[in-house]
């Protein structure tokens, strides 16, 4: 692990994800019609997270699929990505309200790849999206409608998410990049 300084800790990690699963069946009108995409690695974590808090209050846990975007990313020629692809799993989504679920928003080419992903499941009624941390830095016109924190950062800053199921541990961290001073 890379050093760096604590921008969420565990408590406001679970916070974060209870709000936004507030928000989610408040904007859907519940959860009848809600799907849950998380895309890999850090985001399925989180959509099951937030698919167990909405059960918890909703008595109905909405659905949650896996999204691999691998092959829908515009930096695919520049990336060994063969060795790390992992099979996408997806519910039923047509007519559905499907919620994107990502650990960071940066750039926004991430998003674009998985709706190009979803596209291959079907046709969803709408589509939105859920992330921890939107850090800024956009090259696409692509915004959040969930956010548990915005953090500004730097471009020489990495946002480095650990999470419990792939870490073993709950916390948020700004790292510094190689060539910061």
């Amino acid at each position: 692990m890379l050093s760096g300084r604590t921008v969420l800790t565990a408590d406001e990690i679970r916070r974060a994800v209870s709000r936004i699963a507030h928000e989610i069946v408040e904007r859907n009108h519940g959860a009848d019609n809600v799907v849950l995409a998380g895309l890999l690695t850090r985001g399925l974590p989180l959509a099951q997270r937030l698919a167990d808090t909405i059960a918890e209050f909703e008595n109905k846990r909405p659905p949650v699929g896996t999204l691999d975007i691998g092959l829908y990313r515009d930096d695919i020629n520049t990336q060994d990505l063969r060795s790390r692809l992992q099979p996408s799993d997806m519910p039923r989504v047509d007519g559905c309200n499907v919620v994107l679920v990502d650990d960071v928003l940066y750039t926004g080419r991430s998003v674009r790849a998985a709706l190009d992903a979803l596209t291959d499941f079907g046709r969803p009624a709408e589509i939105q999206l859920a992330v921890l941390v939107d850090r800024g830095h956009r090259q696409l016109p692509i915004r959040a409608d969930y956010v548990g924190k915005n953090i500004p950062t730097s471009t020489q800053e990495a946002v480095e998410v650990l999470l419990e199921e792939t870490d073993g541990a709950d916390e948020v961290r700004i790292v510094r990049t190689e060539g910061e001073l």
